[in-house]
């Protein structure tokens, strides 16, 4: 099976809202001799050397990769790669679940889709209030953590199949982040444009 070698490149986003394009901080993005490989499954990403890889919690999960917090954060930062096969539910249903994941009250969403060499993209931006998920999966337990931030991205590939990343954490943490994880599959936010969900 062919491998699609990818690199991730997180943004971050100070304006969130029904189109809103992050801005590209120079300062936040990682050089070359700073990154290192993690494999997940077919997929392969560049992330900086800070971030340390672990022991997937669930067997659904490819990859899992720690993401040390910012001053300020008690925290670190999580990313999660997974590949559900065929039974992923679509791009909608998962962007539909990810801002669920948000309490209403100061929820801010901002969706983006672009063009990857070899398939395309849909990026959500989720800050607020994260019901975030404590205990083994099968309790299906949470607990809100205020000043949280969800960047979450479906990577659908010609050659390669659908994988989806999910990089949640305190909101410091995670913007500060985002330079780096857009880049590790390919992201550019430059080409992006608004993503909307189909009609109800």
């Amino acid at each position: 099976m062919k491998r699609f070698v990818l690199s991730v490149l997180l943004i971050t986003s100070s304006v969130v809202g029904p189109v809103a394009y992050a801005p590209v901080h120079a300062e936040d993005a990682p050089k070359a001799a700073e990154l290192r490989e993690v494999k997940a499954g077919d997929l392969k990403l560049k992330v900086p050397a800070t971030w340390k890889s672990e022991d997937p919690m669930s067997q659904f999960r490819l990859a899992q990769v720690r993401i040390p917090a910012v001053e300020g954060d008690k925290e670190d930062g999580e990313l999660r790669v997974f590949n559900f096969g065929g039974q992923s539910g679509g791009v909608p249903a998962n962007v539909q679940r990810w801002i669920g994941q948000f309490e209403k009250d100061g929820r801010k969403v901002t969706l983006t889709e672009a063009k990857l060499e070899g398939g395309k993209y849909v990026l959500a931006e989720i800050s607020g209030t994260y019901n975030k998920p404590v205990g083994p999966p099968i309790q299906r337990q949470s607990k809100p953590a205020p000043g949280s931030r969800m960047l979450a991205a479906i990577l659908e590939l010609e050659n390669g199949g659908t994988f989806f990343l999910t990089l949640t954490g305190p909101d410091k943490t995670i913007a500060k982040a985002g330079e780096a994880f857009r880049t590790s599959f390919g992201g550019n936010a430059k080409k992006e444009a608004e993503y909307k969900l189909p009609a109800e």
